[in-house]
């Protein structure tokens, strides 16, 4: 069960679960609203989409704290088990209430990283409650290189980011280390791809002078072409509690350069695939930057050791450990 309109890693992590599950057996309904692109693509998947008819079911899985709340009510006093993945890191604005909610309304809680499950314990939720599940990965074929499609060339230095634009993402901070390469680096070239209110605020501010070797093509559908032009993958995230994107970058082969924040330092192990850099610190960021294209046989290595780490992260063993979290409250 999910209750957004839009497509984040939460629901792209909930898509592939359903994925794996049914190869296993399992009879799913992805709850969601109609209109939202996890039941566009749900369906495409084959998968029956319903608003809501959760009691007849075994176990309800809610992917968001809102979609939790809703799943107690509408199953208060079933005998349905009730499971919730915490997707985020966010520290709750009013710790009693989320204390209360996640102990009292669910039987059993996901966390996506250790990072996760600590801010719960910090909370007060009961460490016995809850079960760190990372999101996994399906590895990919590599796919010939073709710049030319995003007016990249061959000598350019080519940075790349995917993801929401939201200030915990830390977009702004890849524009402000962009200025500090334009001197240092200048075939350096950033692609900060994704949609959302701040692209268009980003946009605006280059218009008026900001560094003009940042590019916001949007959303871009073919993934795996885009990860085959990157030379480096930046994740300068604020708040991050897993970084599925970081690791999707790894499984193309791409070395990752991230914040040394939330779920981003169990993906990334620093000299073994990529680089971690105090969170908000454009100046240490674009430090990183200069020295991973400062030798392209290291890089290179590098991101032979990101494709490898990927690998450790895979989507069965994802299945696997969801699959026995759930036979707790069933068996």
């Amino acid at each position: 069960m999910d209750t957004e309109a839009a497509w984040r890693g939460g629901q792209e992590s909930l898509l592939t679960l359903a994925r794996g599950l049914r190869t296993r057996g399992y009879r799913q309904t992805i709850v969601c609203p109609p209109a939202s692109v996890l039941a566009e693509r749900a369906q495409a998947d084959g998968f029956p989409i319903a608003k809501l008819g959760l009691r007849t079911a075994d176990i309800v899985h809610a992917h968001s704290g809102r979609a939790l709340t809703v799943a107690f009510w509408e199953t208060f006093g079933s005998a349905v088990r009730r499971v919730v993945t915490r997707h985020v890191a966010f520290k709750p604005k009013n710790p009693w209430l989320y204390r209360l909610k996640y102990t009292r309304t669910c039987h059993g809680i996901i966390a996506v990283s250790d990072a996760v499950r600590r801010g719960l314990i910090e909370s007060g939720v009961p460490a016995a409650k809850i079960e760190i599940i990372h999101t996994g990965i399906e590895m990919p074929e590599p796919v010939p290189r073709d710049r030319q499609k995003f007016g990249l060339g061959d000598a350019d230095f080519v940075i790349g980011h995917m993801g929401a634009f939201t200030r915990e993402k830390g977009q702004h901070v890849a524009v402000a280390a962009a200025a500090l390469l334009a001197q240092s680096l200048p075939h350096a070239r950033v692609v900060l791809a994704g949609d959302g209110a701040l692209r268009k605020e980003m946009l605006s501010e280059i218009r008026q002078g900001a560094p003009k070797n940042v590019t916001f093509p949007g959303f871009i559908s073919d993934r795996a072409a885009f990860f085959a032009a990157l030379d480096v993958f930046i994740m300068p995230s604020l708040s991050e509690a897993w970084g599925l994107a970081a690791l999707e970058a790894m499984a193309h082969g791409v070395p990752v350069i991230a914040s040394d924040v939330g779920g981003l330092p169990e993906i990334i192990e620093a000299g073994n695939g990529g680089w971690l850099v105090p969170a908000g610190d454009p100046t240490a960021l674009a430090r990183a930057i200069t020295l991973a294209a400062s030798d392209p046989g290291r890089l290179g290595i590098q991101g032979q050791r990101a494709r490898q780490r990927a690998r450790l992260f895979s989507v069965d063993r994802m299945i696997d450990q969801t699959e026995a979290f759930y036979r707790r409250f069933t068996s």
